[in-house]
Formats: structure tokens, sequence, C-alpha cells
């Protein structure tokens, strides 16, 4: 590790700038050690969706801030969040991506046995560990639980570090988007529906976070793909009904002026959403059935409030980003400096007909799957990106655009929604977190 990161918090300090970030940021493996080490263990971040372990002894493993992870839904059917490491040799407890284990696990090398709460359960001969001090160790004790889990309307999240801010503190009133997305079922529940999208970027993970909600560049960079779908549907009457393809293509080729006025809301710790006072998902076809259903719920007016909501991308900084209106969500998964796994998924709203889904599914394939078109677009954006950063000169990314002397106070402010202070308040965030050697 290069030790002007790791032991000069001023070094640091120095690559985020008030208008501007340095190209480390995207480039250095030394800073995204670091990362992992600090930053995403010591914020809060979405792990996976209650819905995925709906049994007793279901589980779900994966990777995060370099540590492997098991989710597992506990005898007394709390969620629990375990480090998938035995007790014993170390051995990798659990290998499938996802499963049901039953009341307990058992480890492949030696047998160990752990409760779902990481309790041990069994040792193989226990007589030979009598008088040895297995028990007063921290092998003895059984499996390593991550001790910060919080379910928030059906999202798992996790800090891993005792250090850190609580949940409360950390998302404040940004929950409202989660709250939306999941109101809009008529039953006020969400569950996942089918299986994940995944599209590896070769890029920095940031790039893909600062792109959530940059509305300068859909009129261009998707001119080739959703510009192609306006051009196809040229000279349509106003009154024709559009395809749902179309109907989704189409809003990304709004003007600036559209882009501008939707505004954009920033939030304490690099959290934001575009889409104030409208979005790209404002202007749907009205789905008859779902309107009922939500006003047997809620009522007229209660209904009318929580879908008149439309924000386009709320990005909980620094690995979630929810699409409440469109029932999707995207997570992201850093591998390397340069390579990160996106996943898309898609919701069911619990009450809702099954057009609401298909809506969905069809927005996901159409423009976040490894499939689409519109997706395509922004990977070539960002592996330019992380190949033209190596060029000599000029060192830094620019995030000048609507900068304002005092926003660094942070806070919660709404801003024009062409302006990068989404972006400068991620980068804040960031250095707040990598600062900080405790």
């Amino acid at each position: 590790m290069n030790p002007c990161y790791r032991d000069d918090p001023e070094a640091l300090r120095a690559l985020v700038q008030p208008d501007r970030v340095h190209r480390d940021l995207y480039l250095s493996p030394e800073l995204f050690e670091l990362e992992q080490e600090r930053f995403f263990a010591r914020t809060w971040n979405y792990l996976a969706h209650d819905s995925q372990i709906p049994e007793v002894g279901d589980y779900l493993t994966l990777e995060h801030a370099g540590r492997p992870l098991i989710v597992v839904r506990h005898s007394d059917r709390s969620v629990r969040v375990l480090m998938n490491r035995c007790a014993h040799k170390g051995a990798q407890l659990v290998s499938d991506p996802c499963g049901n284990t039953g009341r307990f696990f058992r480890c492949p090398y030696h047998a160990w046995t752990f409760k779902t709460d990481g309790a041990p359960l069994a040792i193989p001969l226990k007589p030979g560990y009598e008088g040895t001090g297995l028990a007063g160790c921290e092998n003895g004790r059984g499996l390593v639980g991550v001790p910060h889990v919080r379910l928030y309307r059906g999202f798992i999240f996790v800090r891993l570090s005792d250090t850190g801010p609580d949940f409360e503190s950390y998302f404040g009133d940004s929950l409202s988007s989660i709250d939306n997305m999941a109101d809009r079922s008529p039953e006020g529940e969400l569950e996942i529906a089918g299986g994940c999208l995944r599209f590896v970027h070769d890029c920095n993970w940031k790039m893909f976070v600062e792109n959530l909600n940059d509305t300068m560049h859909p009129m261009v960079a998707h001119e080739s793909s959703a510009g192609t779908a306006k051009a196809l549907w040229a000279g349509q009457p106003l009154e024709a009904p559009k395809p749902m393809a179309v109907e989704q293509f189409l809003p990304f080729m709004s003007d600036y002026k559209f882009f501008e006025d939707m505004g954009v809301r920033v939030y304490d710790n690099g959290h934001s959403f575009s889409g104030v006072h409208f979005s790209i998902h404002s202007h749907y076809a009205p789905i008859p059935a779902y309107q009922e259903a939500m006003q047997a719920r809620y009522g007229e007016q209660r209904t009318a409030e929580i879908l008149g909501m439309a924000r386009h991308n709320t990005v909980y900084y620094p690995n979630l980003t929810i699409k409440g209106a469109i029932q999707a969500i995207r997570v992201v998964r850093p591998l390397a400096v340069d390579k990160t796994v996106v996943e898309s998924w898609t919701f069911r709203l619990k009450g809702a007909p099954e057009a609401l889904l298909q809506r969905t599914a069809m927005y996901s394939r159409l423009i976040n799957s490894p499939f689409s078109v519109v997706g395509h677009d922004d990977l070539h954006a960002y592996r330019s990106i992380q190949s033209g950063l190596r060029a000599s000169g000029n060192p830094w990314v620019s995030l000048h655009r609507d900068h304002q002397p005092g926003e660094e106070a942070g806070g919660e402010r709404t801003c024009t929604g062409t302006s990068e202070i989404s972006m400068r308040n991620q980068y804040r965030a960031w250095l707040h977190h990598m600062c900080d050697k405790r």
C-alpha cells in the first residue's frame, strides 16, 4: 500500500477538491484496496432482499468489502449475516450462491457444524480438544457474525465495521424512496421476481455510480440506441398508443431543458436522487386494474401521492440504486480498480397485476441488461474514461458544473437537474470515511 495514502490523511484530502477529483480515485489499485478496508466496511451497504430467503435455512452467499459472507434465515426467522469461514481451518462453509442448509452449516473439510446464528453445534471427536483452550479462544466461539445488520422494508443492509454512523443517521430522509417503492404495492410489500442480470463493466465502480444522476449524457451517449427508436417512431400520430419498448426508450432522448427541470436532491453521506418534479418514468400509460387495486388499499388521494412520486435514480451510496417508479434496482459489486459487476434485479409489487411486472422486466432487458442497447452506450463510455484517464498532462476530473461556494457544508438540498452536485456530494462522503484511520 502506498504509504502516502494509507498513513497520510492529507495526501487523501488532496485527491478531492470542491469542484474536481484526482484521477487516482479511478486508477490506483492501492486506493481500491484501502476502499475495501475503510470505505465499504464503514458505510451501510445493501446486500440482498429478504424475499430471496423466505424459508428457515435459506441462504445466499456473496462477497462484500473483500469479505465472503452468508446471508441466512435463522430458526427464529430473523436474518443473520455471517462470515463464510469455518472457525476451524478457515474453509468456506458454503460455495453455492444460494440454497437451503436446514438447521445448521457443516464444514466440507472436517465436518465442524454450526447453527444458523453461528453458534458452535458439533465437532468430530470432541474429547480430543478437552483441556486445550479451544473453548476460550475465537476458534471455539463459532462463526463470526456481522453485528450491524438492518432490515428496512425488506432491504437487507450491513455495516461491517464498528466504526461508522448508525443506520438512521446514515440514510436520513433518503429512505423515502424505498418507502415509495414498497408503498406502490397494494399490499405494501415487494418481492424479487426472477433471476439477476449481471453486467461486467471494465471500469472503476465510481464511474457507474456517478452516471446514475448524470443527466447531461442521455441525449448524447444514447443517440445511437434510444435515438434510433425515436427516429423509427417519428411521424406516428400523437394519439397513437406507443408500444411498451418505445414508451421506455423515447424519454432518454429528451432535451437538456427536460433534464434540467427534473431537479436533483442530495443528502448527507453521498445519497441523492434525480426527478424531484418529474422524470423519464412520469408518463407511462396507466394500467386501470392497478389504479383500482391501489385505490382500494390507500384511497384516491393517497394513491395519487404515491404514484405521483416518479423519481428516476435514487443512489444509496455507495452500492445501491433504485428506480421506484419502475420497480427495479441495480447493485454495485466492485471486483478490481478497473472492473465492476452491476447487478439488475426486478421486483414484483405484491397484489399488483402482472402488467406491472411485465413493464419492469422489459425495462430491465431494454436498458440495464447485458443484452441491452442502451447499457452498451454506457459501457463504451466507462471503458473510454478508464483508458483515457491514463493520458498525461491533466490529472483532474472536472465536477465544476453548477458548483456553488458553501455547498461543502452538506445537508439536504435541491438543485437544477443537470448539476454535478450529486457527484461532488459522493466524493465528500468518500473522503470522510477514507480519512478516518480508526
